[in-house]
This record gives structure tokens, sequence and C-alpha cells, in this order.
């Protein structure tokens, strides 16, 4: 049976199922072990753990721990509340903004790649290209932002730097506007979040790229990124203080847990703020050398978990909001036993989305795909509904055949 429990609760004898940190490289080799010493206990709580997964049929039980179906439970029913608020209103369709959002995504990947391989070799970062590329995001994000956002469920290990810089600009873009801030902040959200990892360019690529969990002193290494970026990005005449805020700190946790200074909440700005919200967001549903994503929705209970002591509740709720429950580009199972990809939010409800029908799991085969609106009717049993969120591996179905246009 596999229990959550207080991280001051760990004790010898117990083994760990899941450490619950997917967002950060921990110094464990592995994810699953039991705890033998003292000394495990306090490099787990050292590293800002502040609740664990024990599998108490190999190691010990603590009788009135709550057991993962408990949790789970508790936490799809606060999401269930949290989608109770209607998702953002859309200017033109998915399928009218899909070809231009994919040009815009290819355009801001390899200007990412520019201002990486310019930090690489020491050479200024062109603000003019990246000013561009986020004015161009915006104005996409503001026509549809449901186009753009489901090409970030795209991913490529291989490039996960450059696309995970694209996708935080793309979402704190989004979460930005969705909060209502003004076009001046909406940019500076974007910039913020395009050059958020820039100092991850000054880490050894052997350090960046390793397939494996990091030594004690490659963690240090890679944890100086934020300082490392925000010391080329100060150095830019006009540089403004949002970026560079949210460089510094998208690491920095509400529990000062995180780093590079360990702040406490109160003195976490909120873009800062957001911005953790949307880099462990990204991490967590994205495939890395060394991690498997998980799918968006499952990502969501995840950050609602964790903002129980590391992020900011409200802002993870905005979040949840901006983007929807079932995000674009998610696959979800419908009561009918077809699969579908979430390609547009309704207007009406974060629970019925737009899906592009594609699979049925009754005969384990493709259909020819289908735009269904879970908000209007659908013959006289009534509409169908979203069972769950799917794992599109688990159905060897390749999500970008079917979101590219």
């Amino acid at each position: 049976m596999i229990k959550k429990i207080p991280a001051e609760y760990i004790k010898p004898g117990m083994y760990i199922h899941d450490l619950n940190v997917d967002w950060m490289n921990h110094p464990f080799v592995r994810n699953r072990f039991v705890i033998q010493t003292d000394e495990e206990i306090a490099k787990i709580t050292a590293t800002g753990v502040r609740e664990i997964y024990i599998d108490t049929a190999l190691g010990l039980d603590m009788s009135d721990a709550p057991t993962i179906e408990e949790v789970n439970a508790e936490l799809d029913a606060d999401l269930l509340r949290i989608a109770e608020a209607p998702p953002m209103i859309v200017k033109v369709s998915y399928a009218e903004e899909l070809g231009r959002a994919h040009k815009i995504h290819q355009q801001a990947t390899n200007a990412v790649k520019t201002v990486m391989r310019d930090v690489r070799m020491g050479q200024a970062i062109q603000m003019d290209d990246v000013a561009n590329v986020v004015g161009d995001i915006t104005e996409s994000v503001l026509r549809n932002s449901g186009a753009l956002v489901g090409l970030l469920a795209i991913k490529n290990k291989d490039e996960y730097t450059f696309l995970h810089s694209v996708s935080v600009c793309t979402l704190m873009v989004t979460f930005a506007q969705s909060l209502g801030m003004d076009r001046n902040l909406i940019r500076l959200a974007g910039i913020g979040g395009l050059l958020h990892d820039t100092g991850k360019m000054k880490v050894p690529n052997e350090i960046l790229n390793k397939p494996g969990r990091l030594t004690d002193a490659e963690f240090a290494i890679m944890r100086r990124h934020p300082e490392e970026g925000w010391n080329i990005l100060r150095q830019i005449d006009d540089m403004e203080a949002i970026p560079l805020e949210i460089t510094l700190h998208h690491h920095e946790r509400m529990d000062g847990t995180g780093y590079p200074h360990k702040l406490p909440g109160n003195e976490i700005s909120q873009m800062a703020q957001m911005a953790a919200v949307v880099d462990v967001y990204d991490a967590i549903t994205s495939d890395r050398c060394y991690h498997v994503g998980m799918p968006a929705t499952e990502g969501l209970r995840k950050l609602w978990e964790w903002s129980k002591f590391h992020f900011n509740p409200e802002l993870v709720q905005a979040f949840m909001r901006t983007i929807g429950i079932y995000p674009v580009g998610s696959l979800v199972r419908l009561e009918s036993g077809r699969l579908g990809i979430v390609i547009e939010q309704n207007e009406g409800s974060l629970l019925q989305p737009k899906l592009k029908v594609i699979f049925t799991t009754k005969s384990n085969t493709y259909i020819t795909p289908t735009i269904v609106d879970l908000a209007r009717p659908m013959g006289k049993g009534g509409a169908d509904k979203i069972m769950g969120h799917e794992d599109p591996a688990k159905w060897q179905i390749n999500i970008a055949r079917f979101l590219l246009p």
C-alpha cells in the first residue's frame, strides 16, 4: 500500500516509493529505496522535501497516513472545484490560429538557440530579436492561447533546454494576460520567461545533459545558473527589473527552501512566483535526458499538491484556470471509450473542452479524426464526457501528428 507521510515522520526501515520532488534534481541515485540511516533522513529533509510517499508492503508503515488513492481523490476534488471558473475568451478559432502559431513556435525556438549560442560564445544577446519573438507570441496568445499552448505539448528531449524556454515564455505571457496585467507587464513576463535559463549556458554540457542523477558537486554547479543568468542579463543596456527578477528567483520556494537565496514567500515577487509555477509545470510534463514527462493533468495535480508548501496556492489555482484542467494538447478518455486530444477550452466550462477524437479503446484502433464539442448535446443519450486523462505513450499515440497544421 502506498501512503503519503510528512517528512518529519520518516524513520529507518521505511521504503521510499516517491520522494515527491519531480521538479528538482535531488541528490539521490534512486527514487525508490529503503531508509537505513538518520543521515539519509537528514539529506532528504535538507533538500526541502516536505511530504513523501512510502510503500508499506516493502517497509515500515504509518497507520494513520492517507493512502495514495485517498490523496488523489482529494486533489481531484480540488481540481474540479478550481475548474468552476470560466476560461479565457478567444478571439479566433483554434484552426484559424494554428498555422500562425506553428510558425511563431519555430521562430521562437530558433531565437532561443541563437541567444544560447551567443551566451556560450561570450557575445551580446540581440534583445531586438527577443522583443520581436515575445511580441509575436503575445499576439498569438491574445488571438487564441490554445493554439500555441497546444504546440508546447510536442516535446523533444534532445532540444529540451530550448523548447523549455519557449514554453515558459508562452505560458508566462498567457498567465500574465489571464491575470489582467497590462501589455507592458505581459511583455516583461514574456522576456523573463524566454531568458530565465540563460545561465544554464554557463553549466558544462556533461552536467546539463547528464542522463543520470547529478552528484552533490554537479548539483551545486547546476544551482548556480540563476545567478549566472542574472549576471549575464544585468550587463545588457536598459535590461528591465522584471526579467532580471524572474531569472534570479524562479527557483525560490514559498517555504524558503529554494535557491539561490532561500527567500521566504513574502520576499519573492509575484512575477518570480508565477515563473516558479510555470517553470515546474513545463519541466515535469516534458521528457528530459533523465526524466519521462507526466501527462499535463497529472502535472497540474502535482503542482496543486506541492503548493501546500512550495508554491503560491492562489497563483497555482489561477494558472490551472488559465490553461484548463485538461490543457490543450492533452489526451483524455471519454465515457464512450474514445480518446481525444484537447484542442480548445470552452468559454462555459473547463470540464467540457473541444476535442479532436482520434482513437477508440474498444477496438484499440484509430478512427477518422472528428471534432467534438463536449459542451454540446450528442444524440439522445446526451453529451459524452471526460473520464480522465491518458498517457499517449500507453496507446502509442503521437500527439504531434494530430496537433501540427
